[in-house]
Protein backbone atom coordinates (compact mmCIF):
# COMPACT_ATOMS: atom_id res chain seq x y z
CA UNK A 1 0.00 0.00 0.00
CA UNK A 2 0.85 3.39 0.11
CA UNK A 3 -0.02 6.98 1.74
CA UNK A 4 -0.13 9.52 -1.55
CA UNK A 5 -0.79 13.05 -0.77
CA UNK A 6 -1.49 15.90 -3.33
CA UNK A 7 -1.84 19.58 -1.85
CA UNK A 8 -3.05 22.21 -3.97
CA UNK A 9 -2.41 26.05 -3.37
CA UNK A 10 -2.92 29.28 -5.18
CA UNK A 11 1.39 28.84 -5.92
CA UNK A 12 1.03 25.14 -7.52
CA UNK A 13 0.45 21.44 -6.13
CA UNK A 14 3.00 19.59 -4.04
CA UNK A 15 2.91 15.61 -4.58
CA UNK A 16 4.12 13.37 -1.46
CA UNK A 17 4.75 9.60 -1.15
CA UNK A 18 6.03 6.91 1.13
CA UNK A 19 8.48 4.12 -0.76
CA UNK A 20 6.93 0.88 0.74
CA UNK A 21 6.30 -1.73 -1.71
CA UNK A 22 4.27 -4.46 -0.07
CA UNK A 23 4.54 -7.90 -1.24
CA UNK A 24 1.48 -10.20 -1.05
CA UNK A 25 1.40 -13.76 -1.62
CA UNK A 26 1.08 -17.50 -0.04
CA UNK A 27 2.58 -17.85 3.17
CA UNK A 28 2.57 -20.45 5.86
CA UNK A 29 1.75 -19.39 9.26
CA UNK A 30 3.19 -21.97 11.50
CA UNK A 31 4.84 -25.89 10.00
CA UNK A 32 1.42 -28.17 9.24
CA UNK A 33 -0.64 -25.30 9.11
CA UNK A 34 -2.63 -24.20 5.53
CA UNK A 35 -1.40 -21.69 3.18
CA UNK A 36 -2.74 -18.20 3.75
CA UNK A 37 -2.42 -14.87 1.76
CA UNK A 38 -0.73 -12.65 3.37
CA UNK A 39 1.99 -9.54 3.05
CA UNK A 40 5.33 -11.62 2.28
CA UNK A 41 7.99 -8.99 2.21
CA UNK A 42 8.03 -5.33 2.17
CA UNK A 43 10.33 -3.01 0.01
CA UNK A 44 11.17 0.62 0.73
CA UNK A 45 12.56 1.70 -2.29
CA UNK A 46 9.55 1.71 -4.68
CA UNK A 47 9.01 5.25 -7.04
CA UNK A 48 5.47 6.63 -6.16
CA UNK A 49 5.82 10.34 -8.03
CA UNK A 50 6.85 11.00 -11.59
CA UNK A 51 7.42 14.03 -14.28
CA UNK A 52 5.42 12.80 -17.18
CA UNK A 53 7.49 15.20 -19.56
CA UNK A 54 10.97 16.53 -19.04
CA UNK A 55 10.53 20.12 -19.35
CA UNK A 56 6.80 20.14 -18.56
CA UNK A 57 4.98 20.85 -15.29
CA UNK A 58 2.75 17.80 -15.26
CA UNK A 59 3.13 15.30 -12.47
CA UNK A 60 2.06 11.66 -11.63
CA UNK A 61 1.41 10.17 -8.25
CA UNK A 62 0.29 6.87 -7.68
CA UNK A 63 -1.19 4.39 -4.72
CA UNK A 64 -2.58 0.62 -4.76
CA UNK A 65 -0.75 -2.24 -6.55
CA UNK A 66 3.29 -1.77 -7.42
CA UNK A 67 3.59 -3.33 -10.90
CA UNK A 68 1.19 -4.64 -13.68
CA UNK A 69 2.56 -8.19 -14.62
CA UNK A 70 6.43 -8.08 -14.61
CA UNK A 71 6.72 -4.14 -15.00
CA UNK A 72 6.45 -2.09 -11.87
CA UNK A 73 4.47 1.02 -12.05
CA UNK A 74 7.60 3.08 -11.91
CA UNK A 75 8.98 1.44 -15.44
CA UNK A 76 5.32 1.75 -17.05
CA UNK A 77 5.46 5.61 -16.04
CA UNK A 78 8.44 6.33 -17.73
CA UNK A 79 7.24 4.07 -21.03
CA UNK A 80 4.40 6.74 -20.87
CA UNK A 81 7.00 9.40 -20.85
CA UNK A 82 8.47 7.93 -23.67
CA UNK A 83 5.44 8.10 -25.58
CA UNK A 84 4.59 11.60 -24.55
CA UNK A 85 7.93 13.29 -25.02
CA UNK A 86 8.02 12.07 -28.96
CA UNK A 87 10.36 9.06 -28.14
CA UNK A 88 8.53 6.43 -29.22
CA UNK A 89 8.42 5.77 -32.79
CA UNK A 90 5.40 3.11 -32.72
CA UNK A 91 3.44 5.74 -30.95
CA UNK A 92 4.26 9.13 -32.09
CA UNK A 93 0.75 10.13 -32.06
CA UNK A 94 0.95 9.94 -28.23
CA UNK A 95 3.49 13.04 -28.40
CA UNK A 96 2.24 16.39 -26.49
CA UNK A 97 1.40 19.15 -28.47
CA UNK A 98 1.67 22.86 -27.75
CA UNK A 99 -1.46 23.28 -26.56
CA UNK A 100 -1.84 20.22 -23.90
CA UNK A 101 -4.14 20.40 -21.46
CA UNK A 102 -3.78 18.52 -18.13
CA UNK A 103 -7.30 16.44 -18.62
CA UNK A 104 -6.32 15.46 -21.87
CA UNK A 105 -3.21 14.03 -20.17
CA UNK A 106 -4.94 12.01 -18.13
CA UNK A 107 -6.85 10.54 -20.37
CA UNK A 108 -3.88 9.29 -21.68
CA UNK A 109 -2.30 8.05 -18.62
CA UNK A 110 -5.67 6.10 -18.15
CA UNK A 111 -5.50 4.64 -21.87
CA UNK A 112 -2.31 3.12 -20.85
CA UNK A 113 -2.17 2.06 -17.95
CA UNK A 114 -5.83 0.90 -17.56
CA UNK A 115 -6.91 -0.01 -21.11
CA UNK A 116 -3.33 -1.02 -22.54
CA UNK A 117 -1.75 -2.40 -19.22
CA UNK A 118 -4.40 -3.89 -16.68
CA UNK A 119 -6.87 -5.02 -18.30
CA UNK A 120 -5.44 -8.32 -20.29
CA UNK A 121 -2.62 -8.60 -17.01
CA UNK A 122 -5.71 -9.03 -14.60
CA UNK A 123 -8.07 -10.60 -16.95
CA UNK A 124 -8.68 -13.76 -15.87
CA UNK A 125 -8.01 -12.62 -12.05
CA UNK A 126 -11.24 -13.16 -9.94
CA UNK A 127 -9.91 -10.97 -7.39
CA UNK A 128 -8.74 -7.76 -9.04
CA UNK A 129 -6.30 -4.91 -7.41
CA UNK A 130 -6.52 -1.77 -6.78
CA UNK A 131 -4.49 0.93 -8.40
CA UNK A 132 -4.92 4.74 -8.53
CA UNK A 133 -3.11 7.45 -9.94
CA UNK A 134 -3.46 12.10 -9.75
CA UNK A 135 -2.25 13.51 -12.48
CA UNK A 136 -1.30 17.21 -11.44
CA UNK A 137 0.10 20.07 -13.47
CA UNK A 138 -0.65 23.19 -14.87
CA UNK A 139 -2.03 22.85 -18.95
CA UNK A 140 -0.08 25.03 -21.96
CA UNK A 141 -3.51 26.82 -22.99
CA UNK A 142 -2.98 30.45 -21.26
CA UNK A 143 -6.76 30.09 -20.74
CA UNK A 144 -6.76 27.33 -17.58
CA UNK A 145 -2.96 27.92 -16.62
CA UNK A 146 -3.15 30.24 -14.32
CA UNK A 147 -3.96 27.56 -11.67
CA UNK A 148 -2.99 24.18 -11.76
CA UNK A 149 -5.42 20.62 -11.81
CA UNK A 150 -5.42 17.52 -10.49
CA UNK A 151 -7.31 14.76 -12.10
CA UNK A 152 -7.96 11.27 -10.22
CA UNK A 153 -8.02 8.05 -11.75
CA UNK A 154 -9.31 4.87 -10.02
CA UNK A 155 -9.41 1.41 -10.60
CA UNK A 156 -11.16 -1.35 -7.91
CA UNK A 157 -12.72 -4.23 -8.87
CA UNK A 158 -11.67 -4.27 -12.18
CA UNK A 159 -13.12 -0.81 -12.99
CA UNK A 160 -11.58 2.02 -13.92
CA UNK A 161 -13.25 5.40 -13.72
CA UNK A 162 -13.38 8.20 -16.31
CA UNK A 163 -10.07 11.16 -15.34
CA UNK A 164 -12.39 13.26 -12.20
CA UNK A 165 -11.12 16.52 -11.34
CA UNK A 166 -10.63 16.83 -7.72
CA UNK A 167 -11.78 20.33 -7.28
CA UNK A 168 -12.12 23.37 -9.61
CA UNK A 169 -9.13 25.57 -11.19
CA UNK A 170 -9.16 28.16 -8.73
CA UNK A 171 -9.57 26.37 -5.90
CA UNK A 172 -7.19 24.62 -3.16
CA UNK A 173 -7.34 21.63 -0.83
CA UNK A 174 -5.84 18.62 0.24
CA UNK A 175 -6.34 14.97 -1.27
CA UNK A 176 -4.99 12.19 0.49
CA UNK A 177 -5.24 8.02 -1.18
CA UNK A 178 -3.66 4.77 -0.08
CA UNK A 179 -3.59 4.10 3.71
CA UNK A 180 -6.12 7.25 5.05
CA UNK A 181 -6.67 6.65 8.49
CA UNK A 182 -4.52 8.37 10.14
CA UNK A 183 -4.62 11.97 7.70
CA UNK A 184 -8.55 11.44 7.69
CA UNK A 185 -8.35 11.71 11.77
CA UNK A 186 -6.39 14.20 11.79
CA UNK A 187 -7.80 16.73 8.78
CA UNK A 188 -11.77 15.41 9.59
CA UNK A 189 -11.38 14.95 13.64
CA UNK A 190 -12.52 11.41 13.07
CA UNK A 191 -12.48 8.06 12.25
CA UNK A 192 -13.14 6.64 8.80
CA UNK A 193 -15.01 3.43 10.78
CA UNK A 194 -17.38 6.28 12.49
CA UNK A 195 -20.30 5.58 10.26
CA UNK A 196 -19.82 1.99 10.85
CA UNK A 197 -19.45 2.13 14.22
CA UNK A 198 -22.83 5.09 14.64
CA UNK A 199 -24.90 2.23 12.55
CA UNK A 200 -23.81 -1.21 14.07
CA UNK A 201 -22.89 -0.53 17.54
CA UNK A 202 -25.02 2.57 18.38
CA UNK A 203 -28.16 1.96 16.02
CA UNK A 204 -28.14 4.50 14.23
CA UNK A 205 -30.74 4.78 11.17
CA UNK A 206 -28.22 4.16 8.17
CA UNK A 207 -30.62 7.03 6.13
CA UNK A 208 -28.81 9.38 9.10
CA UNK A 209 -25.64 8.80 8.10
CA UNK A 210 -24.61 11.83 5.81
CA UNK A 211 -26.14 13.90 7.21
CA UNK A 212 -24.68 13.23 10.64
CA UNK A 213 -21.39 12.57 8.50
CA UNK A 214 -21.89 16.15 6.77
CA UNK A 215 -22.37 17.71 10.38
CA UNK A 216 -19.22 16.58 11.97
CA UNK A 217 -17.03 17.03 8.82
CA UNK A 218 -18.28 20.73 8.94
CA UNK A 219 -17.59 21.52 12.47
CA UNK A 220 -14.42 19.33 12.64
CA UNK A 221 -12.17 19.82 10.03
CA UNK A 222 -8.94 21.25 10.83
CA UNK A 223 -7.90 24.22 8.77
CA UNK A 224 -4.26 22.77 8.20
CA UNK A 225 -4.25 24.15 4.41
CA UNK A 226 -4.35 28.09 3.74
CA UNK A 227 -4.86 29.09 -0.01
CA UNK A 228 -2.40 31.56 0.60
CA UNK A 229 0.55 29.72 2.34
CA UNK A 230 4.21 29.79 0.54
CA UNK A 231 4.96 26.98 -1.08
CA UNK A 232 7.46 25.84 0.77
CA UNK A 233 4.47 25.93 3.74
CA UNK A 234 2.98 23.25 1.78
CA UNK A 235 5.70 21.36 0.73
CA UNK A 236 6.61 20.62 4.60
CA UNK A 237 2.98 20.12 5.34
CA UNK A 238 2.81 17.76 2.73
CA UNK A 239 5.77 15.94 4.57
CA UNK A 240 4.36 15.95 7.83
CA UNK A 241 0.93 14.19 6.66
CA UNK A 242 3.69 11.33 4.68
CA UNK A 243 5.50 11.20 8.34
CA UNK A 244 2.64 10.57 10.23
CA UNK A 245 0.88 7.92 8.12
CA UNK A 246 4.33 6.36 8.09
CA UNK A 247 4.46 6.42 11.82
CA UNK A 248 0.94 5.93 12.15
CA UNK A 249 1.39 2.43 10.64
CA UNK A 250 4.78 1.86 12.33
CA UNK A 251 3.17 1.52 15.90
CA UNK A 252 0.21 0.20 15.06
CA UNK A 253 -0.40 -3.45 14.82
CA UNK A 254 0.35 -4.84 11.24
CA UNK A 255 2.46 -5.32 8.09
CA UNK A 256 4.83 -1.61 7.76
CA UNK A 257 3.20 -0.91 4.76
CA UNK A 258 3.54 2.58 4.72
CA UNK A 259 7.24 3.10 5.15
CA UNK A 260 10.70 4.19 3.31
CA UNK A 261 12.13 7.16 2.45
CA UNK A 262 9.61 10.39 2.00
CA UNK A 263 9.67 11.45 -1.55
CA UNK A 264 8.49 15.57 -2.79
CA UNK A 265 7.95 17.53 -5.86
CA UNK A 266 6.54 21.16 -6.43
CA UNK A 267 4.85 22.00 -9.27
CA UNK A 268 4.90 25.64 -10.05
CA UNK A 269 3.99 27.56 -13.05
CA UNK A 270 7.04 29.08 -13.28
CA UNK A 271 9.12 26.75 -12.42
CA UNK A 272 7.51 23.52 -13.29
CA UNK A 273 8.06 20.67 -12.07
CA UNK A 274 10.99 20.38 -9.38
CA UNK A 275 12.33 17.39 -7.31
CA UNK A 276 12.20 18.42 -2.90
CA UNK A 277 13.23 15.27 -1.88
CA UNK A 278 14.05 12.42 -4.01
CA UNK A 279 15.88 8.97 -3.73
CA UNK A 280 18.43 7.59 -5.98
CA UNK A 281 19.78 3.97 -6.22
CA UNK A 282 22.87 5.04 -7.84
CA UNK A 283 26.03 7.09 -6.66
CA UNK A 284 26.20 10.78 -8.64
CA UNK A 285 29.93 10.31 -8.68
CA UNK A 286 29.88 7.61 -10.88
CA UNK A 287 26.68 8.94 -12.73
CA UNK A 288 27.78 12.78 -13.86
CA UNK A 289 24.99 14.43 -14.93
CA UNK A 290 25.64 14.38 -18.78
CA UNK A 291 25.69 10.53 -18.61
CA UNK A 292 21.90 10.48 -17.36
Amino acid sequence: MSIAVSLKINDGVVLAADSAATLIGQIQPAPGRPLQTGVVNTYNNANKIFNLKKGLPIGLITWGMGSIGTSSISTLAKDLRKRLSGQDEAHTDWKLGDRYDIKQVAVMVRKFMYEEMYVPAFKDWPQKPELGFIVAGYSHDPVMADMADEYHILIKDGQCTEPTLLRKNAESGLTWSGVPEALTRLVMGFSSALPQILVNVLKVPPAEIPQIAATLQKALTAPILQAAMPLQDAIDLAEFMVDLTINWVRFCPGAPIVAGPIEIAAISKHEGFRWVKRKHYFSKEFNPEELQ
